[in-house]
């Protein structure tokens, strides 16, 4: 007969047991060992049942198993079985000692058993991470020292619009907008060279991103360096902070404005109040503030609603805007009070003549769900620095100023020189 030759090392186990089952199926998982044949005395083993399933020649007897293995060169026999004989026919197949029995198989078997035991609590673990980078939240990012990408997560390509074939291998730069795109690969070298870092080992740090549209968002990212294999790799974990910096833009907003007419509240126009004082100052100006309470206001709200107030309040404002110079402001400090600071008014004569715009537009029927409605207006007005050079002062004096406004029959609009004057009379 020739002499046949394995895509693998030719071995023969003797033995179908525990012991011949585990390591018939090591073999079969190693492409360098071929295992050609089974031998057993008992049919039903569980060895013979699985060397059958996989078309490995089986065998009742020992010898027969020896001899219709001896062409294959240099086979070597694992004999698991108790029958000491074995070796010595091996010997008259083979010429030569190359059977593995007793407790040189045995001890092959338990580390055989340990080995599939390490290797299987290493393909659980393997999996646990791997599920857990699969199903985070967060994106998680691999680069290598030269800035390519080896590593994107699921969370990743949601939060950035590629997907993971079109990033690896890519420079991470790809994700950056300009000029941080531009200038990554030095602060990467840079860092390799000086072990300088603005960014490894910072928790939430918040940078700009560019998604795969080309559309920039804010972004958090906690970045650590690993060594593995010798070799050092860049570990970034991203999220998308878009909704938590747009709800902390409502909040800051809705701290600084009035929530029915989007005009700035008390807090805020004072902050414009005292800039306009101190540019007032340097340039040798006046400023005019200007403070309004509505006239018949009550009265529509309380006989047409509270949405109908809110409706008249949210016109009113609009009327103001439209009326002013877009270097003035107009503020809501209650329920239907309003301040506007007017900024370079020159004299008493111009904030007279801003008043009396208002008071005109404000006369102009407002329709609330299809009923006319109409309100008018008291100004009182102050002026820095004739009157006060501080805010809080100047805004006190307006109001005192419309006050008395209202006093006279309303719908007008009084300086706070003649509060003065009437308090000169007393």
């Amino acid at each position: 007969m020739a002499v046949q030759r394995t895509s693998g090392y030719p071995v023969l186990i003797i033995g179908a047991g525990r012991g011949g089952t585990a390591l018939l199926e090591m073999f079969m998982a190693d492409s360098l060992v071929n295992v050609v044949g089974m031998a057993d005395t008992d049919a039903g083993a569980p060895g013979i049942r699985m060397a059958k399933d996989h078309g490995i020649p089986t065998f009742s007897d020992a010898a027969k198993a020896l001899q219709a293995c001896k062409d294959y060169p240099d086979c070597i026999v694992y004999n698991l079985s108790h029958d000491d004989s074995i070796a010595d026919a091996a010997f008259k197949v083979f010429g030569d000692r190359r059977v593995a029995s007793g407790l040189e198989v045995q001890l092959f078997w338990q580390m055989v058993t340990n080995l599939k035991r390490i290797k299987g609590e290493l393909e659980k673990s393997q999996n646990q991470l791997q599920s857990i980078i699969s199903n985070v939240m967060d994106g998680i990012i691999t680069i290598n020292e030269s800035g390519e990408i080896q590593g994107f997560n699921p969370a990743a390509e949601q939060i950035f619009g590629y997907s993971q074939q079109e990033v690896i291998g890519r420079n991470l730069n790809l994700l950056m907008p300009e000029p941080d795109r531009s200038a990554h690969d030095s602060y990467l070298n840079r860092y390799l060279n000086t072990s300088q870092s603005r960014i490894l080992g910072v928790r939430g740090r918040e940078v700009t991103a560019v998604r795969k549209n080309g559309e920039a968002f804010p972004m958090e990212l906690s970045a650590s360096e690993m060594m593995l294999g010798g070799d050092r790799y860049f570990i970034g974990i991203v999220r998308d902070i878009t909704e938590r910096k747009l709800a902390e833009q409502k909040i800051a907003h809705l701290a600084h404005y009035d929530y029915l007419t989007d005009l700035p509240n008390r807090a805020l126009l004072l902050d414009v109040l005292d800039h306009s004082i101190a540019l007032a100052m340097r340039n040798k100006h006046k400023v005019a503030v200007l403070f309004m309470d509505l006239d018949g206001f009550k009265a529509i709200n309380d006989t047409l609603g509270h949405d109908a107030g809110d409706r008249l309040l949210q016109c009113v404002s609009q009327r103001i805007k439209e009326t002013i110079r877009d270097s003035d402001t107009v503020a809501r400090v209650g329920g239907d009070e309003f301040i506007l600071v007017l900024d370079d008014i020159e004299s008493h004569e111009k904030a007279a003549f801003a008043a009396n715009k208002i008071l005109a537009a404000l006369s102009e029927p407002i329709d609330i769900n299809g009923q006319p409605s109409r309100v008018g207006g008291s100004i009182g007005i102050s002026i820095f620095p004739d009157d006060a050079e501080s805010s809080v002062q100047l805004v006190k004096q307006a109001d005192e100023a419309m006050y008395l406004a209202k006093q006279g029959g309303k719908n007008s609009s009084r300086f706070y020189r003649e509060v003065v004057a009437e308090r000169q009379k007393d």
